[in-house]
């Protein structure tokens, strides 16, 4: 197998930004500094940083549909046209097809999901299950305790009130907030509506699903105790 697929296979980025730390010679082959091109075969240890791949967390073939966690960094858009550069499926660059659930905006980063089971979609993202997302957000001003409490209450953006959500500081210019929502640039216009303006957005969760300790650019196989809740009563994924 090629190098490049086999790290990508274990989640650890995509066949892209495999072959950019291969070229800087960030990756070792059972301790030999890789070149772009190598093969590999079963047994060979690959380190990246000197660190090990973490392998699958399924064996593959085991589930008929694929169901990943990426870390999308900023500048990564969310959709599935080919004609836009740095569109998240060419950048994931995985070998079946796939597109995302939801999405994140461009200028945003975390947790997005991605398969290639497009009944499961709807499903999740229906509005009546409430799926939480969390978030944590720096601005450019200090947050008061009452802009938190008003965020909470709701904020008028594209024509109606947000719902009701929870929010909780992080330091003076930052907060947490928990959304079962997930209108366009959401917590920006919520953020705008107090004068502020966010920094930085990061995704950290998306109901039991945790970004942890995902690298930007960096997905994962969902564990089957994810998806089922994700998909509660769902019998084969």
């Amino acid at each position: 197998m090629r190098l490049n697929k086999h790290i990508s296979d274990t989640g650890a980025c995509s066949r892209r930004e495999a072959d950019r730390l291969i070229g800087e010679g960030r990756v070792t082959v059972n301790g030999m500094r890789a070149r772009v091109g190598a093969e590999v075969g079963e047994g060979d240890t690959v380190m990246i940083d000197g660190q090990a791949l973490l392998q699958r967390t399924t064996a593959p073939g085991k589930r008929r549909h694929v169901y990943i966690a990426l870390h999308k960094p900023v500048g990564i858009t969310c959709t599935t046209e080919a004609s836009v550069k740095g569109n998240i499926v060419d950048f994931v660059d995985h070998r079946e097809r796939i597109f995302p659930i939801g999405r994140l905006d461009k200028d945003s980063e975390g947790l997005i999901l991605l398969t290639s089971n497009g009944d499961i979609v709807n499903a999740i993202l229906r509005a009546e299950n409430k799926l939480e997302k969390e978030y944590l957000v720096t601005v450019n001003h200090a947050v008061s305790q009452e802009v938190l409490r008003g965020m909470s209450r709701g904020v008028p953006i594209h024509g109606q009130t947000t719902l009701p959500c929870r929010t909780s500081p992080l330091g003076k210019f930052g907060f947490r907030i928990i959304l079962v929502q997930g209108l366009n640039r959401q917590i920006r216009l919520m953020a705008a509506h107090f004068k502020l303006r966010v920094k930085q957005l990061i995704r950290v969760r998306i109901g039991p699903v945790k970004l942890a300790h995902l690298k930007p650019g960096q997905w994962r196989n969902l564990t089957d105790a994810e998806l089922r809740g994700l998909l509660p009563g769902q019998a084969e994924f």
